[in-house]
């Protein structure tokens, strides 16, 4: 799904569809964004199999909680996506709680992260705003880079940020917030 003005708007009124408990409205819903938000988990976790369990998490998520979606507050899409990314960061946290080296975890993720980018950038088909993206990232300066592709494109929190590269958290903060 590419969202648009248009379709954020259906996003909005299927959600509000979906409060009043709507199976209709959710099945719509989930026809237009699960292929994008699985997407989405694949990137974050690595691994289809688990992507697809928590996609089923977050649609029952979805339906729980569409009630309390807000437009006032923020686009359709995004407290879609938020909601999916959130539950894939807690996913990898309580995975991470068993990893024995965060130094090699922070390399191998970087090694990940970086061939990614070079990837979108190099791939043609790619939607005009990842490419652009990517080039804005690599305008920045090695740390705010780093700190912004562990935390949107590896799931990482402020705190596994600043262990993984062995800087305070209150730089990892700054330097995301300033790359932004």
């Amino acid at each position: 799904m590419n969202p648009t003005r248009e379709n954020q708007g259906q996003l909005a009124e299927l959600l509000a569809a979906c409060a009043r408990q709507d199976a209709g409205a959710f099945t719509r819903l989930y026809r237009l964004t699960s292929p994008t938000l699985l997407g989405c988990l694949i990137k974050i976790l690595r691994r289809r199999a688990l992507a697809e369990e928590v996609l089923q998490d977050v649609y029952v998520n979805i339906w729980q909680r569409a009630a309390q979606y807000d437009a006032e507050r923020g686009r359709a899409w995004a407290w879609l996506v938020s909601m999916a990314r959130y539950r894939a960061i807690d996913i990898l946290r309580r995975e991470r709680a068993d990893a024995t080296d965060p130094f090699e975890l922070a390399e191998s993720l970087e090694q990940q992260i970086d061939a990614d980018a070079s990837a979108a950038i190099a791939q043609e088909s790619l939607p005009g705003d990842a490419q652009h993206v990517a080039r804005c990232l690599e305008q920045l300066g090695p740390e705010q880079r780093n700190s912004i592709r562990l935390a949107f494109l590896g799931g990482r929190s402020h705190p596994e940020i600043a262990r993984a590269l062995d800087r305070p958290v209150g730089s990892v903060k700054s330097w995301i917030r300033r790359g932004l």
